[in-house]
């Protein structure tokens, strides 16, 4: 379950959060809320948040490997069990400005959440509420205002992209699988 940290959004993305001290080296395991690992390996600084909403300063990342469904990471000044352990429980961010680019037809999740989705006749699904990781694509999580309405991201799915909305283009039967859909709303 993902715990409310106070950060500020505009600046930062929660990638996870400090599970717990690994060895005596001050190493920790991280776990990443997106169920990838391996990509904690790709950042060159991560920052820290307590409970309250203080911000550490920005930690280097010396090392870093998979283990399971956590990275095990060495932070720049964390050098012992102890300050390890006193970060136990603190949240993950990455700073937006050091995101890797983007290939063609690549998103990050954050750019989805939030925004409504429509179908081709124009008519209102949801909103996405959340997205998390399936094998070989994503699932968006739209609230349809009644329920939750699950949607694979791939190219032939998802077909126009604005920085309102989402046009799909679902398979047939996709939505009519959830009870209360009944074809979107006209707003």
């Amino acid at each position: 379950m993902v715990q409310d940290y106070s950060y500020p959004t505009e600046s930062f993305l929660l990638l996870g959060k400090v599970a717990k001290a690994h060895g005596m080296r001050g190493e920790v395991k991280i776990f990443p809320f997106s169920g990838q690992p391996e990509n904690i390996r790709t950042y060159r600084e991560l920052v820290l948040v307590n409970s309250t909403g203080d911000l550490s300063p920005p930690l280097a990342i010396l090392g870093c490997r998979v283990q399971g469904k956590v990275a095990i990471t060495s932070l720049d000044s964390i050098t012992s069990r102890n300050k390890a352990e006193d970060i136990e429980g603190m949240g993950v961010l990455l700073a937006k400005a050091n995101l890797p680019e983007l290939g063609e037809n690549e998103f990050y999740w954050h750019q989805y959440i939030g925004k409504t989705v429509r179908d081709l006749k124009d008519r209102r699904i949801g909103k996405i509420e959340a997205i998390f990781p399936s094998g070989s694509q994503d699932i968006m999580v739209i609230n349809s205002g009644t329920e939750e309405i699950l949607v694979p991201i791939s190219k032939t799915i998802v077909i126009k992209e604005s920085s309102e909305e989402i046009t799909i283009d679902p398979p047939p039967g996709l939505l009519e699988l959830y009870t209360n859909y009944s074809g979107g709303r006209d707003d």
